[in-house]
């Protein structure tokens, strides 16, 4: 067992949840085998997070805090989004956990909303706070195309956007989210 150290447990309860969820979704992991992996025993996850649900709640908000594609430029947002998206989804770039996070445990309703109330609050709200005054869905419609690419991309391996050339994807997608997170 873990020594005891409030930070460091619930760090690696965190980790470990993460890479379970990653792994195998909400539905495919339980609270026993996140444990196990952190080291400690189920009763002292749900004394830290309260329930499954919590657990996953608190995953959720730190995996979606992390900016993975998102830059901080409004005058060069697109452009920088696009470089960073297939940059992200290139053959040999390191997976985007946030992403599986969200594919692998959509489909249970209730992981669904979380992970939609986590999206809308870190990642829509951040892609709004740098665009203000634009009109909405453009930011959700920007998310789409990103969560969209990454898959065709990455976990179906479209052939041809995993063959395409870069820079053609980059200037492409930059037109696409110019319209997009247009004024």
């Amino acid at each position: 067992m873990r020594p005891r150290n409030a930070a460091a447990t619930r760090e690696a309860i965190l980790v470990s949840a993460l890479e379970a969820f990653t792994r195998a979704g909400y539905d495919g992991v339980g609270v026993r085998e996140i444990a196990e992996s952190a080291g400690v025993t189920a009763m002292l996850v749900n004394r830290y997070f309260g329930s499954k649900e919590g657990l996953f709640a608190e995953v959720v908000e730190a995996a979606m805090a992390e900016r993975t594609v998102l830059t901080g430029d409004p005058a060069t947002l697109a452009a920088d989004l696009a470089a960073s998206l297939v940059r992200r989804t290139a053959p040999d770039a390191a997976r985007l956990d946030p992403f599986l996070l969200m594919l692998r445990s959509a489909p249970n309703p209730r992981a669904a909303e979380i992970l939609r109330v986590g999206i809308e609050r870190h990642v829509e709200q951040h892609l709004a706070d740098l665009l203000p005054g634009r009109e909405q869905p453009g930011p959700a419609l920007a998310l789409s195309v990103i969560a969209g690419f990454w898959v065709m991309r990455t976990l179906l391996g479209s052939t041809a956007l995993a063959h395409a050339d870069e820079a053609v994807l980059v200037a492409k997608l930059e037109k696409v989210f110019e319209v997009l997170l247009a004024e």
